[in-house]
């Protein structure tokens, strides 16, 4: 699929990969990543690839999520969050994937309304769903 128009571009530097540093061209981020102790690293205070990629795709979600219910004149509870869970490990027959989970917390929305909007946030509107179909094992629950 290509787009018709770029509405904005970020860009981001990483040096030195799992155990560097990275830092966006507007400065906004600049922090050094450290490989977690379950992965063989000495973790501590810092971030990784995968939190990164969990932190954008639950507000990128979320976004998401309250568009369609915007569109279908919903309103949403104000204690309205995604938390995504971004797993990593070794896939078959050699390199490393990523797995996600998504928790979908609307409180007191009636259960069928709220699976219809994130089930359209996914299908139709979210860019990382659309960028993950197909590649990267994406599931999607109401809590």
């Amino acid at each position: 699929m290509k787009l018709s128009k770029i509405l904005y571009t970020a860009t981001s530097t990483a040096k030195g990969g799992r155990a560097g540093h990275v830092k966006s061209s507007d400065g906004v981020l600049d922090f050094d990543l450290k490989v977690p102790k379950e992965m063989g690293g000495p973790g501590g205070h810092a971030s990784n690839p995968e939190q990164l990629f969990a932190a954008g795709y639950a507000a990128c979600f979320e976004g998401a999520v309250r568009l369609v219910a915007g569109q279908q004149k919903v309103t949403l509870p104000a204690d309205t969050s995604v938390t995504a869970h971004v797993g990593i490990g070794p896939r078959e027959p050699t390199g490393f994937g990523i797995a996600v989970r998504l928790d979908v917390h609307l409180p007191g929305l009636d259960p069928a309304v709220a699976q219809g909007i994130v089930d359209t946030a996914h299908r139709d509107i979210c860019p990382y769903s659309h960028a993950t179909r197909g590649n990267v094992e994406v599931t999607i629950q109401l809590v």
